[in-house]
């Protein structure tokens, strides 16, 4: 253990001196009290005349309500003692390749390269002595939300159409065009127009109903032999596709989307009474499927979102598929969060509980992905991994939560 410290918090020595005694002397300020402004002292006037009326001054603007991170101590954490942070080590340090080109982190990461990976002591020093907790409280106050699951599934496929293989997965249409926000309005950072140009004009891209009946022919990057899972592999935003004639297994990835809103097609069946809030898992969605065939592509196109998809190398089946920060994501350490509220690539403590049940689910993971459906500060997607088991419990998690977001202390 004092070899770990050493390496911990001597390697590299000035580096961490400084952030050490920088952090020994950092405090929180408060701002001054608004001092109450005095009127001007009356004028003598010749020849005297009558005050006009004083017209009171308009009320500032209200100040929209945001997300607060509020600082606590880990002991806070529930759970926090009892998670091997080791399992998270590695999502971590993969973030790290990420977050240490912004200033705040560049010193973080850098120190945490000095740290021996499986020595569990010496990670939680290091995440005790460099970053700070803060609880995630939304702009209404409220302080859990909703934490759902995803997973990478596995579906049967072939370059080319034919027999069970009907289904297309497609690529990225030549038409589609997208507009960074950003470029023309800073304050829309992240955002993006998505549609297709129609004289001088961008106009919205067609709805999923719309693809669904268009010609797209040219445009299959591979054929799948199952609706259903096609359809949920765009829920999911990649996976892997088994080729029946090659026996290889490639993996598809998030190429773009229509630019059209996901909507949650188990919400569709609640709000029609098809179907209860505890059934509308995706478990209980394909059963209801089953048993309505005909009203299959009804549902399908109650979410005008589409997702299209471009192949990549499998080289190492146990990695993960590459999220939204750019790095692969880890099972059961990486997850899913709005980035408009949260920091993409920063670690979070998560306090919820496993898929339909009360056992505590309580671990550091690291914001590296995004979703269409993953809105609001206190919402997020948990990475199960790959596999049957990860699809079982990505289907049924649908649970209550807590979220904490560790931030470097040197930054506050």
């Amino acid at each position: 253990m004092l070899f770990a410290r050493r390496s911990l918090l001597v390697s590299p020595a000035p580096v961490a001196a400084t952030a050490l005694a920088l952090l020994l002397s950092a405090c929180g300020t408060t701002p001054p009290p608004v001092q109450p402004v005095k009127p001007a002292p009356a004028q003598p006037a010749t020849p005297p005349v009558q005050p006009a009326p004083v017209q009171p001054a308009p009320a500032a603007p209200a100040r929209p309500a945001k997300t607060e991170f509020v600082p606590v101590r880990f002991s806070s954490l529930p759970g926090w003692t009892r998670d091997d942070v080791r399992a998270a080590w590695p999502a971590f340090m993969s973030s790290c390749g990420v977050l240490a080109k912004q200033a705040d982190w560049k010193e973080p990461c850098t120190i945490a390269r000095g740290v021996n990976g499986n020595d569990e002591k010496a990670i939680r020093l290091f995440f005790e002595s460099f970053l700070q907790p803060h609880q995630v409280v939304a702009a209404d106050g409220a302080n859990s939300g909703l934490v759902t699951g995803y997973y990478e599934p596995l579906l049967q496929g072939s370059r080319k159409r034919g027999g069970p293989f009907q289904t297309p997965l497609y690529k990225a249409p030549d038409d589609l065009v997208t507009v960074e926000l950003a470029s023309i309005y800073p304050q829309l950072k992240g955002m993006r127009l998505r549609g297709r140009l129609q004289g001088k004009k961008v106009v919205p891209y067609a709805t999923r109903a719309e693809i669904e009946k268009a010609d797209f022919k040219g445009k299959e990057l591979m054929w799948v032999d199952d609706a259903v899972e096609a359809f949920f592999l765009q829920v999911q935003g990649s996976g892997r596709v088994q080729l029946g004639d090659t026996q290889e297994t490639v993996r598809v990835a998030y190429a773009d989307q229509n630019g059209h809103p996901y909507k949650s097609i188990g919400k569709y069946l609640v709000e029609k009474g098809e179907l209860t809030a505890d059934q509308a898992s995706a478990q209980g969605i394909k059963a209801w499927i089953a048993g309505h065939p005909t009203r299959q592509q009804e549902l399908f196109n109650a979410n005008p979102s589409y997702i299209f998809f471009r192949e990549e190398k499998l080289p190492d089946p146990k990695v993960g598929p590459k999220g939204s920060l750019g790095v692969p994501l880890t099972p059961q350490r990486s997850v899913a969060v709005d980035a408009a509220q949260l920091p993409l690539g920063a670690p979070l403590f998560i306090a919820t509980t496993q898929p339909n049940s009360e056992v505590p689910l309580q671990r550091l993971v690291m914001a590296q992905d995004t979703g269409g459906a993953i809105k609001g500060a206190i919402r997020v997607d948990y990475f199960f991994g790959f596999g049957p088991e990860a699809a079982e419990n990505a289907g049924r998690m649908k649970q209550s939560g807590n979220v904490w977001v560790l931030l470097p202390r040197l930054q506050r």
